[in-house]
Formats: C-alpha cells, sequence, structure tokens
C-alpha cells in the first residue's frame, strides 16, 4: 500500500511539473513572437531557439544525472503509462519522421515512382510496425524484467553466441539509424545559427550528450517528453496554417483532400506547358552530353579542366569582378580530378538529366496510385507491377523493423508493469497519429504553394529563403533558368525530402519565429532519437559485450561508468560520418529498419510463440538473416561496385530495390531458424 502511496504522490508531482513546463514554453514562444514584432534580428532569433531548447534539455539532462544502474538502463521501471507513450512517441518521431516523411511524400506522391516507393508506404509501414511491436512483442519482454534486447536473446536461447550476434546487430543498425538522426542536428543548426553544416553538427551534439551521458534512460524519458511537446507545436502550427491559408479550415488532415484535385489540374496544364516543355528539351539535352563525356572520359576530362583553368585566366587578365573570378576558381576546383571521380559524377549528372527530362521533372502525378499503367503497354504494365511490389516490400520491411529497433523496444522496460505497458503503447499510438495524419496534408498543401505561388515567378523576384537554403547545402534547393527565359518553371525547381518540412513557415508566409519553432522541434526529433540509440549502442557494447565476454567482475556502477564513456566515443564516431553526408535521412533510416527486421524479429518471434526455437536456430536465423540483407545491400551498392570494379547498375532479386533488402532477409533468418531448430532440437 505504501508503494502505491508513493507512486500515486509520485505521479501528482509530474503532472504539476510538466504543466509548469507547458506553460513556460507557451511564454517563451509569445515573447519571441514579441521580440521579432518588436524589431530583433533573424541573426539573433535562430540561436535563441537553438540555445534555449538545447539548454533546456541539457537542464533535465543535469537534474536526472544517475550512477544507479536500475535507473540509468530502465529509468527505475517507474514511467507513467502517459508520459512513456509521449517519450516513445517523441523517441519514434526521429529525423526521418519529422523532416523527411512531408518531404518524402512531396516528392513521391503517395505511390511512388518505379524507383522510390510511395512516401505513404513509410506512413503505413512505421504505423502497423509500432502496432505489432507494441502489442505483440513488448509486452512478452517487459514480463522478462530485463535491460536490453540482446538480453533476450541470452536468456530464451543461453549461451553466448545468441547474445553476441544480437549485440553485434543492434549497434549495426542503431548506429546507421543514429548517422541519420545527426545529420538532421547538423541540418538544423546549420540553419538556425548560420555555421558550416560541420559545426552545426557539434553544437547539436553537446545537446544529445549533455541528456544521454549524464543521466541515461532517467534523463531521456524526461528530455523526450519535453521534446515530444516541442515537436508537436512545430508540426501543426504551420500545416494547420497553410490549411487555414488556403481552405479556411486549420483541421489540415480533415479539408486537404480538396486540394487534390487542384493539384491534379496543376499537374496536366504543366505538362501541357510550352516553358515546361522547354526545360524538359533542355534536360535531355544536358542527358545526351554527358552520355558524349562519358564514351571518352580522359579526352572530355582534359578539355573541360583546360577551359576552365583558361576562363580563369581570362577573367584574370580582364581584372573582372573578384566575385566572377572566385565562382570561375570554384568551378575549376569543383572538376573531378581523375577518371574514375569523373565517370561517378557525370553517371549521376546523366542520371538526373533523365530523370529532370520527364514531365513535372521527374515527380510522379501526386496522387497516382503507382506508376506505370495496369492496362497499357507491356513496358507500362511490368512498371506498375515492379511499383506496386516495391511498395508493398518497403511497407513489410518498416512494419517488421519497428518491432525489431532495440532502442523502441527497451522504451517498454521502464513502465512499473506489464499492463502498464500496454497502456503505454495506446498512448504513444495517440500521441504519433497526431503527427501522422497530418504529414500527408502537409506535403499537398506545400505541393499547391510552390505549384500556385513560386512558378511563374521571375527569378528576380524569388523570396530570399531560398537562396538562404542553398548556403545551408545547394542539394537541399536549386533553382536555375535552364531555358533562360528569367521565369521559374516548376522543372527548373529541385527541392531535397529534407527541406520541405523545415521551409514550410517561410513556404507559408509565416513569420520567422514559427521558422525558429519548426527548426527546434525538428532538432527535437532528432536528438530525442539519437539519444536512446547512443544508449543502446553504448549498453550493447559495454553490457552486452564487455562485461560478459572480458570482464564479469565489474560493479554496476563501473558498468554505468564505462557505458558512459562508450557513448562518448560512438557519438563522436557517428558524428564523423554523418559529416561525410553518406546519403539521405530516409534511405538511411530504411537501410537501420531492413537491418533490425532481419537480424531481429524472426528469432524473437519464434522464440516468444515457439517452444521448439533452439539456440543453434537462433544463432542461424540471426546470421543469414542479417547476412543476406547486408549482401543485398552492398552488392547494390554504386560506391561498392565501383571499388570492386564490378559493372554500374543494380543486381536486384525479383525487382526489389536495396531500400527493402530486409524482404530477403526476414524470410531467410526464418527458414533457417526453423530448419536449424528441427534438426538440432534436444540438442541444445
Amino acid at each position: 500500500m505504501g508503494k502505491l502511496t508513493d507512486y500515486l504522490a509520485y505521479k501528482q508531482r509530474l503532472h504539476r511539473i510538466f504543466g509548469a513546463y507547458v506553460v513556460g514554453l507557451g511564454c517563451f514562444f509569445a515573447l519571441m513572437a514579441w521580440a521579432e514584432h518588436q524589431g530583433l534580428s533573424r541573426v539573433w532569433l535562430g540561436p535563441i531557439f537553438l540555445f534555449s531548447t538545447v539548454m533546456i534539455y541539457a537542464a533535465i539532462g543535469i537534474f536526472g544525472r544517475t550512477s544507479d544502474a536500475e535507473e540509468y538502463y530502465v529509468a527505475g521501471r517507474r514511467i507513467p503509462p502517459v508520459y512513456n507513450g509521449m517519450a516513445a512517441a517523441a523517441d519514434w518521431m526521429s529525423a526521418a519522421s519529422f523532416i523527411s516523411l512531408a518531404g518524402g511524400l512531396y516528392l513521391q506522391g503517395f505511390g511512388g515512382t518505379e524507383l522510390q516507393p510511395g512516401g505513404l508506404a513509410y506512413v503505413l509501414g512505421w504505423t502497423g510496425g509500432f502496432c505489432l511491436l507494441g502489442l505483440l512483442v513488448a509486452p512478452h519482454l517487459r514480463r522478462m524484467g530485463l535491460y536490453t534486447v540482446p538480453d533476450y536473446f541470452g536468456v530464451r536461447f543461453g549461451g553466448e553466441w545468441p547474445r553476441r550476434i544480437a549485440a553485434l546487430a543492434a549497434v549495426l543498425c542503431s548506429f546507421t539509424y543514429v548517422v541519420a538522426q545527426i545529420y538532421g542536428v547538423g541540418l538544423i543548426a546549420s540553419r538556425l545559427t548560420g555555421v558550416q553544416f560541420e559545426i552545426g553538427i557539434l553544437l547539436g551534439l553537446g545537446g544529445v550528450l549533455l541528456c544521454s551521458f549524464l543521466g541515461g534512460m532517467r534523463a531521456i524519458t524526461w528530455t523526450q517528453v519535453a521534446q515530444y511537446v516541442i515537436l508537436l507545436l512545430a508540426f501543426l502550427i504551420p500545416v494547420s496554417w497553410l490549411a487555414y491559408k488556403q481552405l479556411g479550415n486549420p483541421l489540415a488532415p480533415l479539408v486537404y483532400g480538396k486540394q487534390l484535385q487542384k493539384i491534379a489540374e496543376l499537374e496536366r496544364k504543366l505538362m501541357d506547358s510550352p516553358a515546361e516543355k522547354e526545360v524538359r528539351a533542355a534536360f535531355s539535352k544536358r542527358e545526351l552530353e554527358y552520355a558524349e563525356r562519358l564514351k571518352d572520359i580522359d579526352g572530355a576530362l582534359e578539355k573541360e579542366r583546360v577551359a576552365a583553368e583558361e576562363r580563369v585566366r581570362r577573367l584574370k587578365q580582364k581584372d573582372a569582378d573578384s566575385a566572377l573570378i572566385v565562382a570561375a576558381s570554384r568551378e575549376l576546383a569543383a572538376i573531378p580530378k581523375d577518371a574514375v571521380g569523373a565517370r561517378d559524377l557525370w553517371t549521376k549528372a546523366q542520371a538526373d538529366s533523365h530523370e529532370r527530362a520527364k514531365p513535372l521533372g521527374g515527380l510522379p502525378p501526386h496522387s497516382q496510385a503507382f506508376a506505370g499503367d495496369p492496362g497499357g503497354t507491356a513496358e507500362e504494365r511490368d512498371m506498375f507491377d515492379s511499383s506496386r511490389l516495391n511498395f508493398l516490400a518497403l511497407a513489410f520491411c518498416l512494419m517488421v523493423g519497428t518491432a525489431g529497433l532495440p532502442h523502441l523496444l527497451t522504451r517498454f522496460y521502464t513502465t512499473p508493469s506489464v499492463r502498464e505497458a500496454r497502456s503505454s503503447v495506446a498512448w504513444a499510438l495517440f500521441f504519433i497519429a497526431l503527427l501522422y495524419l497530418s504529414a500527408p496534408a502537409l506535403a499537398v498543401l506545400v505541393k499547391f504553394e510552390v505549384m500556385q505561388g513560386l512558378v511563374g515567378s521571375s527569378f528576380d523576384a524569388l523570396p530570399s529563403w531560398i537562396a538562404q537554403w542553398v548556403k545551408v547545402d545547394p542539394a537541399l534547393i536549386s533553382v536555375s533558368d535552364v531555358n533562360g527565359d528569367r521565369i521559374l518553371q516548376f522543372s527548373e525547381i529541385r527541392i531535397g525530402a529534407d527541406i520541405v518540412m523545415l521551409a514550410t513557415p517561410e513556404v507559408g508566409g509565416l513569420p520567422y519565429v514559427v521558422s525558429g519553432l519548426v527548426a527546434a522541434g525538428g532538432l527535437a526529433a532528432a536528438l530525442s532519437t539519437a539519444d536512446a540509440l547512443l544508449l543502446t549502442i553504448s549498453n550493447s557494447i559495454v553490457r552486452d559485450g564487455y562485461c560478459h565476454e572480458v570482464n564479469r567482475d565489474v560493479s554496476p556502477e563501473q558498468r554505468v561508468i564505462l557505458s558512459k564513456f562508450a557513448l562518448l566515443a560512438v557519438a563522436m564516431l557517428a558524428a564523423f560520418v554523418a559529416a561525410l553526408k553518406p546519403a539521405d535521412i530516409l534511405p538511411l533510416v530504411a537501410a537501420s529498419f531492413s537491418l533490425a527486421a532481419s537480424a531481429f524479429v524472426p528469432v524473437m518471434v519464434l522464440g516468444i510463440f515457439w517452444p521448439g526455437m533452439t539456440r543453434a536456430g537462433a544463432v542461424m536465423g540471426m546470421t543469414a538473416g542479417l547476412g543476406t540483407t547486408v549482401y543485398y545491400m552492398l552488392v547494390n551498392s554504386a560506391s561498392v561496385r565501383s571499388f570492386f570494379g564490378m559493372a554500374p547498375g543494380q543486381s536486384l532479386w525479383f525487382d526489389i530495390l536495396p531500400i527493402s533488402a530486409g524482404v530477403f532477409g526476414v524470410m531467410v533468418g526464418l527458414l533457417a531458424g526453423v530448419l536449424a531448430s528441427i534438426l538440432t532440437r534436444g540438442g541444445d
């Protein structure tokens, strides 16, 4: 009875603290809006948002610091369901969900293309996967009272190899995931402060470390609760404003469908526009030029280098404007150093020109189900079948991968009981739905705003935010007068998926303070997931690796200290990899889901629901599943194929794209686990 009374008092105290935080956050936002109205410069607003939010997280991290193993690993197992659900939602709303999901829907539409499944695959896959995780897997793991996911494999199957393989897989999929989050952190921090991307990564990383390094799961949980409130406001305010601006109703998920018909009409007009046809013809010409260069790479490279050097020399002789000389020098420096680099660059440029020579700049009609036509030519029917198959494959990988992500599974170790773990799942689904229902609406409303308000503008009158985002990273957005008419055409705009959400306030004409809030929301989404991922990796290295393989006599306090230093080392390595910009956020995240799906889920589900699953079956299932997925990703990677001298292109199985490699890994892992268990039953 005393424990129950203490727990109720604890919850009441939490409610008061949370209420005070929400009120304080509202006052801060109102103060920033007033300051902007009074003339406070954007130069100050951005850094203030960044500094203030990171300091909030840091304060929580300092307040929640602990060296107690129970508190560090599972937050003392006393997090109330509503707050655990909120933390799980923040954990789930990563940089991919917050920053890139709406962008993916903007670029790929609902159904996608032959080479890229539609954005709805992410919405359906992630939502279904969370239900699978919360209702099927997490309660069983919580009932066992463990600390980490590798703990389950060690306890369920015995021996060392199941734990070892699980720990390795946890590190691999979590590291891939955390690189994407830190990339998002750098993107946002650089936009808010104006510093270089690499410095932005380090600024944001400080907030990650202050939260996760000091207090482990306890600090991370309360930080994620604080972050969820920020990212909820950051997502709903701009999308509600766009809905009200365009349709007179702020409830975007309920009314955005009206814009789909208007977008379809605008798409038809753009396809028939003479100016758009001129742009497509210009890109077709560029494609042919790159094809000619690739026939004689060495000769074309030398010709381009000589021409660039001559251009710089002439400008210097004429004592031209320094800006022109600098621009010409940059063009010279950007020329590939050797034939290998030139081939890679020109091959990508040729493929890009090929896509942009298509109607709508290569984007599919927004509301089309899949690419191709089931009633068209043989080629169109094949395209339709391939597009549909890849859509389903990606949704499957994301759904199954969600059920195997270690940092999400660990979240449900923090509740007092299995019943409250199930209750926190319901809360998490509610909090996630508030955002996921709005993502398709945001993509539609932004696309309408671009088509209606931006296309047809003079290049001399383009909004300043375009140039500001170009400074952050030209890959995020670019505009070029391809047909030379000084009027912006739709096909002359290139927008990356990682910018759509972040630029929404500026696209909608909202005050800069809202842009600061959105950036802070994106930062909160990236940091909330990065915190949990880094903790998962460090725990797998120290608790499931070092303490089981090297030194079993380590005290709980020493384990916590070692985990903290491992977390620091992993964070620095992830920051280094993110600074290299290995890929966009969505592909990196999708890869981590395929890895988690193939490594964990088949063996975990069999271990929970099939008593005949053996240790040998677990080892074979995890090894075969993970190995198959990694192989398929690597053999279809352009850089890997180039390194080993393989022919350009991809070696696809059943036309399944590498982003959905987990389809094969899950099937192979399941079959290998069952077969090995049958053959070794009674031998463990």
